[in-house]
């Protein structure tokens, strides 16, 4: 077994202390669907770490590791929608452990399965994201890579910190910088450090400004997902988030992984449009509850 059983009431729930190499083999079935979980797995090992502890729950059948959910920041399940035994030892889990998260975020059907569990204790949620196409590219992109994207330097963090902060206010509807004191700045600060965060800086009237980013948000052997894409307002409309993403995935394929991935709401059409004329297609559907 990988764990140990942890009860809640008479009910059989999930096993803690998960063996990070078995959860690993798991999220390998659905590199693009798990890849927000496998990214924490494998910073784990790199670390030097074997099991998972309280952060990794799993969920076994006859001995064997048939779902995993890590239970961080984030709430991300692993686990197939149909599996409905799973599901309840994770709503369970959840249930007894209390809200500690920002949100949940997966493959839609078991998103939502779970929030489905959750919210009579959980609810309401700020919002209910339940459509984000999930799209991939593993090819040349076929919009011509912005020359003018590059990685981000420490140096560019007093233009790059205010441009994330507003691409977070403009996706999530309040500012980043009102939770603990430093994390979000830290947090844009490691992407950096980590050659996970690109930009393309230019400058009007002499003034430096940010004028297209993205960020390698979670990043797995397989799969890197770009998250934080934001073109400044004033030069929208000019196709700069097409071959701003060409050039991140021209870059994230030639240097970090096979396959590079993103979701996005379903009702963003020019974005989706977008990321289409550049190559993506797509992969499945993705869900996110915002607290």
């Amino acid at each position: 077994m990988s764990g140990s059983w942890t009860e809640v009431g008479a009910a059989r729930s999930v096993v803690v202390d998960v063996d990070l190499r078995q959860a690993l083999r798991l999220c390998a079935q659905d590199p693009v669907g798990s890849v927000l979980a496998a990214a924490r797995i494998e910073t784990a090992i790199a670390n030097g770490s074997h099991r998972g502890g309280a952060s990794l729950w799993g969920f076994e059948r006859e001995g064997t590791l048939v779902a995993v959910c890590w239970a961080g920041a984030n709430l991300v399940p692993v686990c197939a929608a149909q599996d409905t035994d799973a599901i309840d030892a994770f709503a369970r889990a959840a249930i007894r452990q209390g809200r500690r998260c920002s949100s949940i975020v997966g493959p839609a059907a078991t998103v939502l399965a779970l929030w489905e569990r959750l919210q009579p204790t959980w609810g309401p949620a700020r919002e209910v994201r339940a459509d984000q196409p999930s799209l991939v590219i593993d090819h040349t992109p076929w919009v011509r890579p912005d020359p003018n994207v590059r990685l981000s330097t420490l140096d560019d963090l007093p233009v790059l910190l205010p441009a994330c902060v507003e691409m977070f206010v403009e996706e999530v509807g309040y500012s980043p910088l009102t939770g603990a004191t430093g994390a979000y700045e830290a947090r844009v600060r490691s992407l950096v450090v980590e050659e996970r965060s690109l930009v393309r800086v230019g400058t009007t009237n002499g003034v430096p400004e940010v004028v297209f980013k993205a960020e390698l948000g979670a990043v797995s052997s397989r799969v890197a997902q770009v998250q934080g894409v934001w073109v400044a307002p004033q030069h929208r409309g000019r196709g700069l988030s097409e071959s701003g993403m060409a050039a991140v995935v021209a870059w994230t394929l030639r240097t970090t992984a096979p396959v590079v991935s993103l979701y996005v709401n379903h009702y963003n059409t020019r974005a989706l449009a977008a990321y289409r004329r550049v190559g993506f297609r797509e992969h499945g559907t993705y869900a996110t509850i915002l607290f």
